[in-house]
């Protein structure tokens, strides 16, 4: 198996994790601000990996002084803004607006891949992100109505997740960074979010009382699974596959998060959702062969 076709295969795995990721996430929130939900999940996903890389991997490799500004930068981007533009949106926005609004992370990125490399969508590409989106609109199943639901503030903080997210991807996938492999880069990146992170959230956490089970085993899950199982598959698909074809799965995630909807909150699926889970997931396919076949050419 090449390692683009294991990519491919752990990128599916991910966006099925991570679209429980609004479940746990929702209850978490309902008792620690967005900084201090995020420095909770990332202390358990930093002590994951360092088991995976330094026990599991036996893996001694560590980043070079000159290199942790860019690392630095992966985690003010992808998860320090990230995450705290996502989990504030919720604040301001239906989850399912939301998540419509995070679909267009693949459009931003070839338009950047446009104005940074001169590389080119071709006709296929741009017509199947276009049904992707579509497809999203359909899955999420919402009337149209539920635009004016959200206020100002959170379609800024939506589309500024989708901004972070990208600035994230290509810093990644950059040439700087490409002779780590992913259990170092994740693990860099993830101590470096809890440094930064650290002096904002501690002074916001809440009693220790007010954390029922539930909650700790929510946290514990974003932590170990999304932040840091999650982020390791993350950085080996932008390192495989490029950040516009690792961006592309994440239109697969609307599909995964209704699922777990239906399963965990009792959200009902309806016909038109079942129609859009299968054009997001048909142009997805061919959005991402034809992206995989484009790169290929320009390496050869």
């Amino acid at each position: 198996m090449s390692d683009r076709t294991k990519a491919h295969i752990l990128m599916v795995f991910l966006v099925t994790l991570w679209g429980f990721d609004y479940v746990p996430a929702k209850a978490g929130l309902e008792i620690l601000t967005p900084m201090g939900l995020l420095f909770m999940k990332y202390s358990f996903g930093a002590l994951a990996l360092l088991v995976i890389k330094f026990l599991v991997l036996r893996n001694r490799i560590l980043p070079q002084p000159r290199d942790l500004i860019i690392f630095a930068m992966c985690a003010v981007f992808g998860e320090i803004l990230y995450f705290f533009c996502e989990y504030s949106a919720m604040d301001f926005l239906p989850v399912s607006l939301l998540t419509i609004i995070l679909g267009f992370v693949p459009v931003v990125s070839v338009a950047a891949e446009r104005v940074i490399y001169g590389r080119r969508a071709n006709k296929v590409i741009i017509i199947g992100i276009a049904f992707c989106i579509l497809g999203i609109v359909f899955v999420i199943g919402s009337d149209w109505h539920i635009i004016f639901q959200g206020r100002i503030r959170g379609y800024v903080l939506a589309f500024g997740a989708v901004l972070f997210w990208n600035v994230y991807n290509f810093i990644t996938a950059s040439e700087r960074l490409e002779k780590y492999d992913a259990a170092t880069l994740s693990c860099t990146q993830i101590l470096c979010t809890l440094c930064l992170c650290s002096p904002m959230a501690l002074h916001s956490l809440p009693a220790l009382s007010e954390f029922t089970p539930a909650i700790i085993g929510g946290i514990a899950w974003l932590g170990i699974v999304d932040a840091g199982i999650g982020f390791l598959i993350m950085v080996y698909g932008l390192q495989k596959l490029g950040p516009t074809t690792a961006a592309l799965y994440s239109d697969f995630m609307p599909v995964s998060t209704t699922f777990f909807g239906a399963i965990f909150l009792g959200e009902s699926i309806r016909m038109m959702q079942v129609v859009g889970g299968i054009i997001v997931v048909t142009a997805g396919f061919f959005v991402i062969r034809e992206k995989g076949r484009l790169d290929e050419q320009r390496l050869q």
